[in-house]
């Protein structure tokens, strides 16, 4: 991609009393997006390679670009305003008519379960990661916890 955009990888996902935050981010910082309980159970799906019985609606909606010969490129964070993030979904088409790129304003949370999915890459654009507050600590503390190796002197 471009110098005006970061390719992230999903750290890891937390549940929190009203959904759930999915980390992002690389190795020198991390930051989350709030989602709802549903999508952030896909993601883990997604993240575990869960195989589901019957196709939830993102595998529904994979299904449909494979039907129309669309291919999922990559997916862009591209904007955050007032603790909202934006997103767009790249997708590249060929078919009888010809070939075109096609991109779609869509969620963050769909946007990050297709890309896992599809095995395909998400960035964020530069802007963005830098504006945004680095929760690397919060998520160090998060695998601590997790892993049942908090000290109870070091919460203090």
């Amino acid at each position: 991609m471009s110098k005006d955009t970061v390719t992230v990888t999903i750290k890891g996902v937390m549940p929190t009393a009203n959904g759930c935050a999915v980390f992002l981010g690389q190795e020198d910082k991390v930051f989350h997006i709030y989602v709802d309980h549903s999508v952030g159970n896909a993601i883990q799906m997604s993240l575990d390679g869960v195989k589901k019985a019957r196709p939830l609606t993102h595998d529904l909606i994979g299904s449909i670009l494979l039907g129309l010969g669309a291919r999922l490129d990559h997916v862009v964070i591209n904007d955050e305003r007032d603790r909202t993030f934006y997103a767009r979904i790249i997708l590249h088409m060929e078919n009888e008519l010809g070939r075109k790129i096609v991109e779609l304003d869509a969620r963050p949370s769909d946007s990050i379960v297709l890309a896992l999915q599809h095995q395909r890459p998400i960035y964020v654009a530069r802007a963005v990661f830098d504006a945004v507050e680095d929760m690397t600590e919060l998520f160090e503390n998060y695998l601590k916890q997790q892993a049942g190796d908090t000290d109870p002197d070091e919460s203090a």
